[in-house]
């Protein structure tokens, strides 16, 4: 018996749930060009335009001449460099945390905490909508795994009662395919109350939530005791890559010497670390940006309910205009890309079955004309779309 992949490939073409990688050709930014189209981009996390911001981009060059372009080796060996040590301890500080530890990628941080802090004997409870690397993550670890309904508090108690040994319960600080906030007071008190420890991806939160962009923790007010283990990626509105987790020093030592994903891989480059402490300087003293982005969102808000879009619940940067069926939200894609914007259709499995949708995501970059382009073009499209049983 063979792996029949082909028929595999054409059941999910079929389904409408077919994925391709389109082409950039061009920087970060609202205008792109996309397998060699110029469109007007609505779907990059760069969520404060800092990717592609002279500053940084001087900080990297200034970085690699310095420092070179490779890590080298792993932190543990001879890879943890000057600028990453650096980096840490400004995001420790950002945070309010005694110390932070940086990851190569969002998905290594999570997977190298979680299955570092539980394990065979112990409990994972995660939020239904949570990124897929906590997902896997929680069923790696070999603790007993369970998943709460979404954003529900009582859900959570009543799962907290069934735990053993450790418990870690884990979510999503703003959920990447909803834009609504985790209910992080609640789901604390929860935590505390049992004993538990909360641990939260903030990936999509820092840089445009809190008065200082300090994320869901800031946003909440939340402290180490409410929120033990905070985790923060950089490739979205720092506009670099890689990812970092903040805690106590016990916490940041104890990865040191069980995170699989940190011990077993080499370092970012120490140039990256170098444009992203220019990047978290850029977040900390340009408070317009955060501002400006807030606009957007209202202005977004305010026309899509005018045209009759159905919206999720989110104040955040992702604005997600739900449609339901796969085949419908692909078409609405191609519909405005025929008339040069880009926004990207999100299908199963990325979410669940019947709740296909067009991500619509805004950042500083972007301008209240551009935004106005956008929900032009919604209000032509839109009625044009099929019914779902046409």
């Amino acid at each position: 018996m063979s792996f029949d992949l082909k028929a595999r490939l054409e059941q999910r073409r079929a389904a409408a749930l077919y994925r391709q990688r389109p082409l950039l050709e061009s920087p970060q930014g609202p205008q792109a060009v996309v397998d060699g189209q110029p469109l007007l981009a609505f779907c990059s996390n760069d969520y404060l335009g800092l990717a592609n911001h002279p500053q940084v981009i001087a900080a990297w060059r200034a970085g690699a001449e310095r420092w070179g372009v490779g890590g080298g080796a792993s932190h543990l060996v001879i890879g943890h460099s000057g600028p990453h040590h650096e980096l840490e301890l400004a995001l420790a500080e950002f945070t309010g945390r005694p110390r932070a530890l940086l990851f190569t990628t969002g998905y290594m941080a999570n997977l190298g905490t979680l299955t570092a802090l539980v394990g065979q004997g112990d409990s994972v409870l995660q939020d239904r909508l949570n990124h897929a690397s906590l997902l896997d993550a929680g069923l790696l670890s070999g603790a007993r795994f369970n998943r709460y309904l979404h954003n529900d508090a009582v859900s959570l108690a009543k799962r907290l009662e069934k735990t053993v040994g450790n418990t870690l319960v884990v979510t999503d600080g703003v959920f990447s395919m909803d834009g609504d906030v985790a209910d992080l007071p609640a789901l604390a008190a929860e935590a505390r109350a049992k004993g538990a420890w909360l641990m939260v991806d903030d990936a999509h939160g820092f840089g445009t939530l809190g008065k200082h962009g300090g994320g869901v923790a800031e946003h909440f007010g939340l402290g180490m005791d409410d929120l033990p283990v905070l985790v923060g990626t950089l490739g979205k509105a720092f506009g670099t890559a890689g990812a970092f987790v903040a805690g106590s020093e016990d916490l940041i030592e104890s990865l040191i010497q069980f995170a699989r994903p940190y011990i077993y891989t080499t370092s970012q480059p120490p140039a990256l670390a170098c444009a992203t402490l220019q990047s978290l300087q850029l977040l900390r003293d340009e408070q317009w940006r955060r501002e400006h982005l807030d606009n957007l969102i209202r202005q977004f808000r305010l026309g899509a309910e005018q045209i009759g879009l159905q919206l999720m619940d989110s104040f955040t940067p992702i604005q997600p205009i739900m449609i339901g069926d796969a085949a419908r939200a692909v078409r609405l894609s191609q519909m405005l890309r025929e008339r040069g914007l880009m926004v990207t259709a999100i299908r199963p499995p990325t979410v669940p079955a019947g709740s296909a949708r067009l991500r619509v995501t805004l950042t500083a970059a972007h301008s209240e004309a551009q935004v106005q382009l956008l929900l032009n073009a919604l209000a032509e499209c839109y009625p044009q779309l099929e019914p779902a049983d046409a």
